[in-house]
């Protein structure tokens, strides 16, 4: 049984995502074991504690974009006292380091609402508007010290109406996105992933 920590700082729309695949036997051989947020009344604790999955606020306020020194040990002590073999960001709004990504070695794996390499960063569904770009998308990636720059897992691709906003945009790239995570954890924890530098291979598919 793969046992899964999420980090979130927000709403937790992917999270929750990622439980109703689980309940709903879309994803199996694993559990969620841990829901870490950095911000203290997010609405991604809330939902874990109505889900029954065991979670907690934990502050990481040195770095108000990263994280990194006593409180990067802490999450990672977090994360192993609860038997966390795979971390998925959901919403994270900070960026991992080298100590969280030694301790769990290509398991850290991120959602991102782009297809990259294209618009990465915050807020990508309004990069691509404001571009003009015909195509938007999501992609699940592995996460390395970049930002958004890790070997891609998976992508998704939607298209990019005359009469989109922002806010249709975004909503669109979301259905995706609660689609998209959950087929790629089932892939990691059936084994399926190989690295190949910067290729990922689906083994099976």
């Amino acid at each position: 049984m793969m046992r899964i920590g999420v980090l979130g700082s927000g709403s937790g729309t992917n999270y929750a995502a990622l439980a109703r695949a689980l309940s709903e036997r879309r994803l199996n051989g694993a559990e969620i074991a841990l829901v870490i947020s950095d911000v203290e009344h997010a609405g991604i604790l809330d939902k874990a504690r109505k889900n029954g999955h065991p979670c907690r606020f934990m502050p990481a306020n040195d770095f108000k974009t990263k994280l990194d020194g006593p409180q990067e040990q802490a999450y990672i002590a977090a994360l192993r006292d609860a038997g966390v073999e795979v971390i998925a960001l959901a919403g994270f709004m900070r960026m991992v380091k080298r100590g969280l990504l030694t301790a769990f070695p290509r398991r850290i794996i991120n959602i991102h609402p782009a297809l990259l390499p294209a618009f990465p960063g915050l807020e990508s569904w309004r990069q691509a508007l404001a571009y003009g770009a015909k195509v938007a998308g999501c992609t699940v990636h592995f996460v390395d010290e970049g930002m958004d720059t890790g070997p891609i897992i998976a992508q998704a691709a939607v298209p990019v109406l005359d009469s989109d906003t922002a806010e249709s945009l975004h909503a669109r790239i979301q259905e995706q996105e609660h689609l998209l995570y959950p087929q790629a954890l089932q892939w990691l924890a059936e084994g399926k992933l190989q690295v190949s530098g910067r290729r990922v291979i689906v083994r099976g598919n």
